[in-house]
């Protein structure tokens, strides 16, 4: 029954792809001609049309639509109208850069949000508590673009302590870092801090602490795992986010990764490119939903015996 249920999820996943593909392709086909901003506006009509041949853009929409469809299918995501490159290979390029970057971001947001959810908890309706979600709520409302060129103003132009743009060393991931690894901080400790309330009262939380059972241990032990749940679920939500979420932040740092390879590839309307960036990150999603659902049967004996049952 259970591998039932995951290969459910599978086909939703492919169905998603497939419904990001075509509203992908369609969007892009309305916006213009890709030919045009790749030779400008003083090409000849000969050199237009050439482009357009070589391209297959010349045939019928639902062609063009049709023969991407096989070549997704094969592996073959086309080539860059840019570059002349294969899109894949573009982005094989400059997917080193974003992990990096998307991982340190995303650590130090998970240990700092969790840590700070579970302070925030265990001081409820306390001047901390009041201080750790105010913190959460600036860190997931306040706009990369800003905070980063704040940081950027204080940190590289007036103080000169870190370089503003670029990931050659760790000194240059530390401010791109703090910027998307604040709104990770933020997002954490509000759910942390919603989930170990609801656990910190039950009757197993009250019975350790009867026990004489330690404070560190009746939180990591007993009310942390029993609260993973809800956490868990945001963070899959994050990780398979990290892409999307970086977009803003390697624009602003200028780190040559993904996404700032898809900024760049919507502003030349490079199909090829644009399409490949976005099934990647569909593809990430969908492997990150998967994977925290596989988590919750492990971690919840109750949820594995439903999905058994149904």
């Amino acid at each position: 029954m259970l591998g039932r249920h995951y290969l459910t999820k599978i086909v939703r996943g492919l169905l998603t792809i497939w419904i990001i593909v075509t509203f992908t392709f369609i969007a892009l086909n309305l916006s213009g001609d890709p030919v045009d901003a790749l030779v400008g506006d003083q090409a000849s009509p000969e050199v237009i049309a050439h482009y357009r041949e070589k391209f297959g853009l010349d045939r019928p929409l639902w062609q063009q639509y049709l023969a991407y469809l096989g070549s997704i299918a094969q592996g073959d995501f086309g080539l860059s109208l840019s570059d002349q490159q294969p899109a894949v290979s573009l982005i094989a390029a400059a997917l080193p850069h974003t992990l990096r970057l998307g991982l340190l971001a995303f650590s130090v947001g998970l240990l700092l949000g969790i840590g700070l959810g579970i302070v925030a908890a265990l001081n409820r309706n306390r001047p901390i508590d009041r201080f750790v979600m105010s913190f959460a709520v600036l860190g997931f409302s306040l706009p990369n673009f800003f905070l980063g060129i704040l940081l950027i103003l204080l940190f590289s132009l007036h103080w000169r302590l870190l370089p503003s743009s670029g990931d050659a060393t760790i000194w240059h991931l530390i401010l791109p870092a703090v910027t998307l690894g604040t709104h990770f901080a933020g997002t954490f400790a509000r759910f942390t801090r919603s989930a170990m309330l609801e656990v910190l009262n039950k009757q197993y939380v009250v019975a350790a602490r009867a026990k004489g059972v330690p404070r560190p241990r009746r939180v990591l032990w007993h009310a942390l795992p029993n609260a993973a749940i809800p956490i868990i679920t945001i963070i899959g939500l994050k990780l398979g986010d990290l892409v999307a979420g970086s977009i803003i932040v390697e624009t602003v740092f200028a780190v040559p990764g993904v996404g700032r390879l898809l900024v760049n590839a919507v502003t030349s309307r490079d199909f090829a490119l644009v399409q490949a960036i976005l099934i990647m990150v569909s593809i990430t999603m969908i492997l990150a939903n998967l994977a925290v659902d596989v988590i919750y049967t492990l971690i919840d004996p109750r949820m594995r015996a439903a999905r058994a049952e149904s």
